[in-house]
């Protein structure tokens, strides 16, 4: 089968691999439909190369039909389902808890990590991801969504991540209708983070230094801002001069910004892989502009909630600031299962309520995903997600 492979810091190239076979009677096949690139992808893309061995099959936001399904895998051929971007049973402590990437059964121990991700390094088990013609679900009798086959893929892809990510971001800023919430970045998971927001019935500001994608989320009512501190002082002057009662961080790790980390966490990735691990567990740093924005953003009291992903094993935080304005702060993958019941019927809904027809701006060839990835990473081309459909020819 072809698959998306990382070959290099800023280098994937689509190769032919063998195809996934069943390894458990739990296990099952899909024929791969559609597959976005998430935000998270970059990452390996740019800083996370020393957890990554040239060939890993990369990508975790999937969907298609079962093909061949396990015995106990409670799927059937012809099946239609989305893939969950983390691997997980179902039935541990954990997951009956609604923390399906903590799953005590699937977490990656000898990385000291959570449970596995499809296409996310070593650092998270070395899965094959979904970038790929074909896949192999672990956990299939668990981890699938099924879905209907009278709707188009775009209206189901999302709930392998970005939708999940977005619900649990919005959710852990605790806030209520009539509330005030800023997003700190409008890439895929803050568009749909202001959107959601907006949905329950927040006031919503959001930040971000990209035209094209402050256009989008205006188009959904969102009150959109450049960065800077004079769009920071906007913000708290609509907010009676206290600022919003919660902030979603949705940038992360390489955040604009912050030069000397990006220095920091380049240099890393031209190591010898031992020596670029160590770097990036033991003093690595992410780009902390976003997050410290947030903290100044946010009123007194008020929450933030991390959905933008951070890595860095020392980062320094402005504890002070964080303990004189009492502060609360959520963060963590999103644990999609716990909220798929919740979204499934916005996306299903005719009237579309989140704006899911208004997202993909690029639908590309499973080949082309060399240049996708670069056109993301530099923004170019009003870019702000991608799919890749593995049946449409190469142009």
């Amino acid at each position: 089968m072809k698959a998306v492979t990382w070959q290099g810091h800023r280098k994937v190239s689509v190769e032919t691999v063998p195809d996934p076979v069943i390894q458990q009677s739990n296990d099952a096949i899909i024929e791969v439909t559609s597959t976005a690139i998430c935000g998270s992808d970059l990452h390996l893309y740019e800083v996370l190369g020393p957890f990554m061995t040239a060939g890993d099959i990369i990508g975790h936001e999937p969907m298609g039909r079962v093909v061949e399904a396990g015995s106990q895998s409670n799927l059937t051929a012809g099946d239609r389902v989305v893939i969950p971007f983390q691997i997980a049973c179902g039935s541990c402590y954990m997951c009956q808890r609604g923390l399906q990437t903590q799953c005590e059964t699937t977490q990656v121990r000898d990385q000291g990590m959570g449970a596995p991700l499809f296409g996310y390094s070593q650092l998270y088990g070395a899965v094959p991801g979904g970038q790929a013609e074909y896949l192999r679900v672990p956990h299939a009798d668990y981890n699938p969504i099924k879905v209907g086959s009278e709707l188009p893929d775009h209206r189901y892809l999302f709930l392998s991540d970005v939708l999940p990510t977005a619900w649990q971001a919005v959710a852990y800023t605790g806030l209520q209708r009539g509330d005030s919430v800023a997003v700190v970045g409008l890439g895929p998971i803050g568009q749909f983070s202001a959107r959601i927001a907006k949905h329950l019935g927040m006031k919503v500001y959001a930040i971000d230094p990209v035209a094209e994608r402050r256009e989008m989320a205006a188009r959904h009512g969102v009150m959109v801002f450049d960065t800077g501190e004079e769009s920071i002082g906007q913000i708290r002057e609509a907010t009676e001069g206290r600022g919003p009662d919660g902030v979603v961080d949705a940038v992360g790790m390489e955040a604009h910004g912050s030069p000397i980390a990006k220095a920091a966490q380049l240099s890393a990735q031209f190591l010898p892989d031992a020596a670029g691990k160590a770097m990036m567990q033991n003093v690595g740093v992410d780009r902390l502009a976003a997050l410290y924005s947030a903290i100044e953003l946010v009123r007194r009291g008020g929450t933030i909630s991390l959905s933008g992903v951070y890595g860095g094993s020392a980062s320094p935080l402005p504890l002070l600031t964080l303990f004189d304005k009492q502060l609360t702060v959520k963060m963590g993958q999103a644990n999609v299962k716990n909220w798929v019941d919740k979204i499934l019927p916005l996306v299903e809904d005719p009237a579309d309520p989140l704006g899911v027809d208004d997202f993909i701006t690029h639908t590309l060839p499973l080949g082309d995903a060399p240049g996708a990835y670069e056109m993301f990473q530099k923004k170019q081309d009003g870019c702000i997600k991608v799919v890749l459909d593995p049946t449409l020819s190469p142009a």
